[in-house]
């Protein structure tokens, strides 16, 4: 009897700690890891953006079988070791938006690319946009956030990609 109520107090503790832990937050600034190629780029956490989305250059649009296709350039600098990659991809178009900004209203594709963050693979809708100019090459929206969990404004880089 009192070996097991020695286990049930013990487990009672565990379950108690557990539940007292705070849920893991991310900061404002991550960095990730952009599948199958692997190359490690810093992702800006957005609650400002419902969907995601990816420096993309040389957008060509096609049809497969007769479905909306495209064609695209990613073109970034890899985070850890300072070198430039540049990967061609194809996606179907999953679908387009219209975003409005400065320069009046955008079409832009939207496809699935798959990304890790921290120890977890993420299948993720991107729109594809000339990112260049912009100091991070991925954005992360609203969409993958509510999956991830709270973003603190307040830190960066509180992960490291590691998935296998």
């Amino acid at each position: 009897m009192g070996k097991m109520m020695v286990g049930i107090t013990l487990m009672l503790a565990l379950c108690g700690s557990a539940l007292a832990e705070t849920p893991t937050s991310y900061g404002w600034i991550e960095k990730g890891l952009i599948l199958p190629t692997g190359v490690a780029v810093k992702m800006k956490l957005d609650t400002g953006a419902l969907t995601s989305s990816l420096d993309a250059r040389s957008i060509t649009r096609f049809k497969r079988d007769g479905k909306p296709w495209v064609r695209f350039m990613l073109v970034v600098t890899d985070a850890d070791s300072g070198k430039l990659v540049k990967q061609q991809f194809e996606r179907r178009v999953e679908r387009s938006v219209t975003v409005r900004g400065a320069g009046g209203m955008e079409q832009r594709p939207t496809v699935t690319m798959s990304i890790c963050l921290g120890d977890k693979e993420y299948e993720e809708w991107f729109t594809l946009r000339d990112r260049s100019k912009m100091i991070y090459p991925v954005l992360l929206g609203r969409r993958l956030l509510a999956e991830l969990g709270p973003v603190d404004a307040s830190r960066t880089f509180t992960v490291q990609p590691d998935c296998h």
